[in-house]
């Protein structure tokens, strides 16, 4: 599964050199970090309204471009899916409330 991952994460690599009319990606790079955060709201609004009408395809549909404008946001801040998926394995096992007491924000 994280094959996937990595094959998006070299691509969404690719992409930060890429001249801003080559594509959807390179675009939202030199648009910046507020573009690609708009867009991740947008798709988080998204997202919600698709579970609201409890429509599995519609739900998959919608996390996916969540998803995928994550890891641009990821790509963008030179960070990888590596770096949450070893976050995830981090907290496996941990009870959610005692993660969340352990925090340092």
């Amino acid at each position: 599964m994280s094959d996937i991952l990595d094959r998006l994460a070299a691509t969404l690599e690719a992409r930060k050199t890429a001249p801003a009319d080559s594509s959807y990606v390179a675009k939202l790079y030199a648009r910046g970090t507020d573009a690609i955060l708009k867009k991740i709201g947008e798709e988080a609004t998204e997202t919600v309204m698709a579970a609201k009408d409890d429509q599995a395809e519609k739900i998959i549909y919608e996390v996916a471009d969540l998803w995928f404008h994550t890891l641009v946001l990821l790509a963008h801040k030179g960070l990888k899916p590596a770096d949450v998926l070893n976050e995830l394995a981090r907290r496996e096992g941990l009870s959610g409330l005692t993660e969340k007491a352990n925090r340092h924000e």
